[in-house]
């Protein structure tokens, strides 16, 4: 019987867990995931919060693009989604990231974000990396930037999308930043 990709997926997820510092694992999403992936969104007051039911399907669709973080119980307390571009199938865009309060500043996001473009670059070839980031936004501004840095990739800025793009007033400009090429992951 022939699985469709979201399948497919799901069923990598089960086999690829990575255990990481403090006894957390990382993990595909599975649809299941998406009500605690919003919650932590929810909970940032950073993010932009998109509906609950958009979690549940890009848990579904893009889980071989996105990762979460797992507790010793199997409950999510991080994830990054992401996709690959249509147009730049090597190119995966970060479309969020996020983690529980409790397990900020232990470098999870980090472990997120390298476990995950890992991942992508062994399994779909990506070696482009790209997200977009307000100015104001301290915490993915370093994140991407130590990133680049860890992986001695090269950074480009430019904003994507001004303050004029969006319907609400005061949103910051979005700014794209394109990192890399990033040097193909080791090991399995």
């Amino acid at each position: 019987m022939r699985m469709t990709p979201a399948q497919a997926d799901h069923a990598r997820a089960d086999q690829e867990f990575q255990e990481i510092a403090g006894g957390l694992r990382l993990e595909s999403p599975r649809p299941e995931d998406g009500a605690a992936l919003w919650r932590i969104a929810r909970d940032s007051r950073a993010l932009d919060l998109n509906s609950s039911y958009s979690y549940l399907l890009w848990c579904r669709d893009y889980a071989g693009t996105s990762i979460v973080a797992r507790d010793s119980t199997g409950e999510p307390v991080g994830f990054i989604t992401g996709y690959t571009r249509p147009e730049a199938p090597r190119t995966l865009l970060i479309w969020q990231v996020a983690v529980d309060a409790a397990q900020r500043g232990k470098g999870l996001a980090a472990a997120m974000l390298d476990g995950l473009v890992g991942r992508t670059g062994r399994e779909w070839g990506v070696n482009m990396v790209e997200t977009t980031i307000t100015p104001d936004n301290t915490a993915s501004n370093r994140l991407f930037a130590s990133f680049a840095q860890r992986h001695g990739a090269p950074v480009e800025r430019e904003v994507l999308f001004d303050s004029g793009s969006f319907p609400e007033r005061g949103h910051q400009p979005e700014v794209l930043h394109r990192i890399g090429p990033v040097p193909a992951p080791d090991g399995p």
